[in-house]
């Protein structure tokens, strides 16, 4: 989860695609299973405003996106590094990518079927993805 890898060429990743949209509910089941694993590390480490998302039938890219909040910058990057080896742990995940790790007021990490996005309180209430993405289911962690 280092900011220091080099920046991938663009056209690569126009090439990159999601390895596939989940097949059932039993695939669905399983990525919501993951996320949850990822929301309960948050928890665990007294995260605010933990919420799971159901994206899965508006966007493409994603099925759900996991929703935190850390306190300050070094609950953030803490909070991150505890989700990453929990599903790592628990699951074999890593993330496919990492943004902001190395500022942490917002630090996303994208394992493709979810993403989890870890907000200082200030840069939660400035993007507000909770808002824009009113329509969404969303299931309360706690």
């Amino acid at each position: 989860m280092a900011d220091d890898a080099p920046a991938p060429d663009p056209r690569d990743l126009s090439q990159q695609e999601r390895p596939q949209a989940p097949g059932s509910e039993a695939d669905l089941a399983l990525i919501h299973e993951r996320a949850c694993i990822a929301a309960k590390a948050a928890v665990d480490l007294k995260a605010d405003e933990v919420k799971i998302l159901d994206m899965h039938g508006l966007v493409t890219y994603t099925d759900y996106l996991v929703l935190c909040t850390g306190r300050n910058l070094r609950l953030t990057r803490r909070i991150a590094e505890e989700i990453g080896f929990k599903l790592k742990a628990e699951a074999g995940l890593r993330p496919r990518g990492a943004e902001g790790t190395a500022v942490g007021d917002w630090i996303l990490l994208d394992y493709l079927d979810f993403i989890v996005h870890i907000f200082t309180p200030e840069a939660r209430e400035f993007y507000r993805l909770d808002v824009l993405w009113k329509q969404a289911p969303v299931e309360v962690v706690q």
